[in-house]
C-alpha cells in the first residue's frame, strides 16, 4: 500500500504545483478520500476509519502524535508538524498515514471497490486492480 499511497502523493503534488500549494499532498489526497468516503460511507463511517488509521500509522511515524481526527472527519494538528531535518520526512509520515488508510479500505471494502474508488477520485492516476491484488502495492 505504500507504493500506491507514494504514487498518490505524487500525483497531488504535481497537480499542486499549478497553482500556489498551502498544503502538503498528504492532506490533499486525505481531503480527497475524505470527501468521496463520507458520501458513501457517511461521515461517522469514514472518521471511524480514519481514526483507526491514524492509530495504526502513529506506530510507524510518531511524529503523526501531535494529528487527530475531527468529528466530521478532518485531519487536525498536521500543520503542527515540525519541520524534519531529514529530507521527505514529513513526506514519509503523509505515506503511513495514507498507506494505513487505503489498507484498511482494502480490508473492509476489498481490492476491487478499492480500486474503482481510487479511479473515481483520482481518474488520471495509474490505479490498477491487479498491482493491488497481486500484493506489489502492498
Amino acid at each position: 500500500m505504500r507504493d500506491l499511497a507514494r504514487r498518490l502523493l505524487d500525483y497531488e503534488a504535481v497537480a499542486g504545483e499549478s497553482s500556489v500549494p498551502t498544503e502538503f499532498a498528504a492532506l490533499r489526497v486525505y481531503e480527497n478520500l475524505r470527501l468521496h468516503l463520507c458520501t458513501l460511507a457517511g461521515v461517522a463511517g469514514f472518521q471511524s476509519l480514519a481514526s483507526r488509521g491514524l492509530t495504526l500509522a502513529k506506530s510507524e511515524a510518531p511524529e503523526l502524535s501531535v494529528v487527530q481526527i475531527a468529528a466530521d472527519g478532518r485531519l487536525q494538528g498536521l500543520e503542527h508538524l515540525e519541520p524534519q531535518t531529514e529530507k521527505g520526512r514529513e513526506d514519509e509520515a503523509g505515506v503511513v498515514l495514507i498507506a494505513q488508510l487505503l489498507g484498511l479500505l482494502f480490508t473492509f471494502i476489498g481490492g476491487a471497490l478499492t480500486v474503482r474508488l481510487l479511479q473515481n477520485v483520482w481518474p488520471d492516476a495509474a490505479v490498477e486492480e491487479s498491482r493491488i491484488a497481486n500484493g506489489r502495492d502492498a
